[in-house]
């Protein structure tokens, strides 16, 4: 009860009120400013096929059937198209990608609808979901601390997180699911708390609200089980192995959310080589060395956003963040009850052990994806603004010390704002690690007068938006040949009008195509440049372009 009466009291502050709402005030510009300068990539430009209402295998089979295509053709895959509706990027995702479920892609058809489909708009909608995550944050700290101090630095901390802006500002899911994870972990603790008090009307409406979030975010991203799942550890800690009214309401719920879920779940189920082929980058080897030094560089990225390197500095400042965390953990363990540190661990622990485990044991690098981790960034972010609130509002410290995580608290956040300022002026960030040669390829690309570019790597759809117009562009075909021997073999399609190009690239060609290129009679290939970049310790980023020229 003291801490609280001197959080609240804190709050009163005039610097402190005054600092809080500027930096919220930047978090909300930052999801905003430049929104379609960075690099559109090729998880956007999938974001956008889904939209259309497309499958990628019709726009491949068209590509195939035409002979050469402009941008303007290529880009009908990635706009709202009159032809479609909702249903046809629900059955894409069913049957393409079961692996993403279909809230978040369902919203953003009817949003290119309404809106149009730039790459301004379709970012602007998770941009806006973004900013429910302050509620969210807020609430969730009121139903486990009772603390309005404490809501509004939770609130400064993801407003200015370098990691949370960039994916506010990614035309994907995640934010939406970080809305969904605080506000179901809200209602959660709300529904147990109400049971608790015996009034069985506004109990029923709690655990309903719970059930609605619950569902929803399992339907905006699968990894929303592993959350759902903590919250089912959490009831079971705190309520023990007694079926109370608490226990009952929470199984009848899951059970009821379960039952919502089934017709998803039976289309992953069926189309599972599906989601094996689309996530088996994730099991790729990577030393356990490599593993650290990504948690570690990951970790800065919620309050810090640098560049990857192994300097003296980025070492210091990963080791200062890992004694900030292990302390604001340590703290909230022996400052808070149970039942308030108990959630926050749960929250972090259960994502976390399920991805790092495998890639310890098993090999691979799903602990390294970031995006991930949310519920636990999330509940960092939790135990870190716990502990400067109480820091910064005790009296008991003494005027130095408090002093002392005042600037602490500024240290850190301000941190979180230089990083946003520079990230809303870079055309490329890490998380967008695929598209990192794109620049390059595209000024090679658009010096040509005439330029027809030949490839069928996916990534030409993240390309062609920093392709000119006067680029064409042809999908390398392969047609069954009968030989003079009878054999059937495939053969690649050379484009008829293929003389009439000032310059024909091919863009990141396997071997074999290579190879099947230079036996042609009349052509040659020769290298344009190659680029290949490290960003970070498990990501090497490389692409090719070659010139097919007339002999």
């Amino acid at each position: 009860m003291a801490n609280e009466l001197n959080q609240n009291r804190g709050l009163s502050s005039t610097w402190l009120r005054f600092f809080i709402v500027a930096v919220l005030v930047l978090g909300i510009f930052f999801r905003f400013a430049n929104l379609d300068s960075k690099l559109y990539w090729i998880d956007e430009t999938f974001t956008s096929l889904r939209i259309s209402g497309y499958r990628l295998s019709e726009m491949v089979n068209q590509l195939s059937e035409n002979d050469i295509v402009g941008i303007k053709d290529l880009h009908q895959y990635q706009r709202a198209n009159a032809d479609k509706n909702v249903i046809g990027t629900i059955k894409g995702l069913a049957f393409e990608e079961p692996q993403h479920t279909p809230l978040y892609y369902s919203i953003a058809h009817f949003w290119a609808k309404l809106f149009g489909s730039s790459v301004a708009v379709t970012r602007s909608l998770p941009a806006l979901i973004s900013l429910l995550a302050f509620p969210g944050i807020y609430w969730l700290c009121q139903e486990l601390f009772g603390s309005s101090l404490t809501g509004w630095v939770a609130i400064a901390l993801v407003a200015i997180s370098p990691f949370q802006v960039l994916y506010a500002q990614e035309a994907r899911q995640y934010s939406l699911w970080t809305v969904l994870i605080l506000v179901s972990s809200a209602a959660l603790l709300r529904a147990m708390r109400i049971t608790k008090l015996s009034n069985t009307r506004n109990m029923v409406f709690a655990w309903v609200i719970y059930g609605v979030t619950l569902v929803a975010g399992i339907y905006t991203f699968l990894f929303s089980v592993l959350v759902a799942l903590g919250h089912g550890i959490y009831v079971v800690a705190t309520q023990g192995l007694r079926l109370t009214k608490t226990v009952i309401a929470y199984l009848l719920t899951s059970l009821v959310g379960l039952i919502i879920f089934l017709p998803w779940f039976y289309v992953s189920n069926t189309n599972l080589s599906k989601v094996t082929s689309k996530t088996s980058w994730t099991q790729q080897e990577v030393s356990i060395p490599s593993l650290i030094e990504n948690w570690g560089l990951n970790l800065s990225r919620l309050f810090l956003d640098l560049d990857y390197g192994l300097g003296a500095i980025n070492l210091l400042i990963y080791l200062m963040l890992v004694i900030l965390l292990a302390y604001s953990i340590y703290f909230l363990c022996r400052q808070t009850p149970a039942k308030v540190y108990l959630f926050i661990l749960i929250l972090m622990g259960v994502t976390t052990f399920v991805l790092v485990l495998p890639d310890i044991i098993t090999g691979g690098k799903r602990s390294t994806v970031l995006r991930y981790f949310i519920p636990c960034c999330l509940g960092i972010q939790l135990a870190v603004a716990y502990l400067l609130a109480t820091k910064i509002s005790s009296v008991s410290l003494g005027g130095w010390r408090q002093m002392g995580w005042r600037l602490v608290m500024i240290i850190v956040i301000s941190s979180g704002i230089v990083s946003c300022a520079i990230s809303s002026q870079a055309e490329f960030r890490w998380n967008k690690y695929t598209s990192v040669n794109h620049p390059q390829v595209a000024q090679v690309i658009n010096q040509a007068s005439q330029p027809l570019l030949i490839s069928n790597s996916l990534e030409i759809m993240s390309l062609s938006y920093l392709l000119e117009q006067k680029v064409q562009f042809n999908w390398l075909t392969r047609k069954p040949v009968e030989m003079p021997n009878g054999e059937v073999r495939k053969q690649l399609v050379i484009p008829k009008a293929i003389d009439s190009f000032s310059d024909v690239f091919l863009y990141n060609p396997s071997r074999q195509v290579l190879n099947e290129f230079e036996k042609q009679p009349n052509y040659k290939v020769e290298l344009v440049n190659k680029w290949e970049q490290k960003l970070e310790p498990v990501y090497d980023v490389k692409a090719s372009l070659w010139e097919l020229i007339k002999k």
